[in-house]
C-alpha cells in the first residue's frame, strides 16, 4: 500500500500528497441548504408512528477555477405514516476541493467518491438533528458506498451510449 504524507498548508488547509505528486486539498466544507417540513403536524403525532422511509441521494460537481471544484452532496429523507407524509427533510452540504496532478478519469472518480465521503458525516449529523428537532425519532443515515454508486453510474452511462450507437446505426 502506498504511503501518503499529510501536510497542513499556510492557511490551515489539509492537503494529501501522493508519491506521484498529485494533491488533494479540502479548502472548505459548508451547509448549502437544510430544510424540514412536517405537512401533517400536529395530527401526525396523535397516530401510531410506523413510518416507511425513502432516502434519495444526489451529488454534483462544479468546476471552479485554479484546479478547484465544488462537490455538493444532497440527501432527501421522506417519511410516510400510511398515506400521510410525516416529514420531508433535505440537506445539502458542499465542499471546495483543490485537486492537482490527476488524470481526468482519476480526478472525476476522486470528486464523486472520496470527496463525497468527506461530506457524508456532516450530512448525516444535519439530517439526524433536523429530524429530531422536528419532534420525530432520530434517523441515522447508513454508510454509503460511493465507489459502488460511481461504478453503477459509469455502467449505466456506457449502456446508454451503446444503446444510442445502435439506434443511430
Amino acid at each position: 500500500m502506498a504511503e501518503q504524507d499529510q501536510n497542513i498548508g499556510n492557511n490551515g488547509e489539509q492537503q494529501v500528497e501522493t508519491p506521484e505528486g498529485a494533491q488533494l486539498v479540502i479548502q472548505t466544507v459548508y451547509a448549502k441548504d437544510v430544510s424540514f417540513e412536517a405537512p401533517n403536524s400536529p395530527e401526525i403525532f396523535l397516530e401510531q408512528y410506523k413510518p416507511s422511509i425513502d432516502v434519495n441521494l444526489n451529488n454534483k460537481v462544479k468546476d471552479l477555477e485554479n484546479n478547484s471544484y465544488e462537490v455538493e452532496l444532497q440527501v432527501t429523507v421522506t417519511a410516510k405514516n400510511g398515506e400521510k407524509t410525516a416529514y420531508i427533510t433535505e440537506v445539502k452540504y458542499g465542499g471546495v476541493f483543490g485537486v492537482k496532478g490527476l488524470e481526468d478519469e482519476v480526478r472525476n472518480r476522486m470528486l464523486r467518491t472520496f470527496c463525497c465521503e468527506q461530506l457524508l458525516p456532516y450530512v448525516r449529523e444535519a439530517v439526524s438533528e433536523t429530524i429530531s428537532r422536528g419532534g420525530f425519532p432520530r434517523f441515522t443515515l447508513q454508510p454509503i458506498n460511493f465507489n459502488a454508486l460511481y461504478e453503477q453510474a459509469m455502467q449505466q452511462a456506457q449502456q446508454q451510449q451503446a444503446g444510442q450507437g445502435e439506434a443511430n446505426a
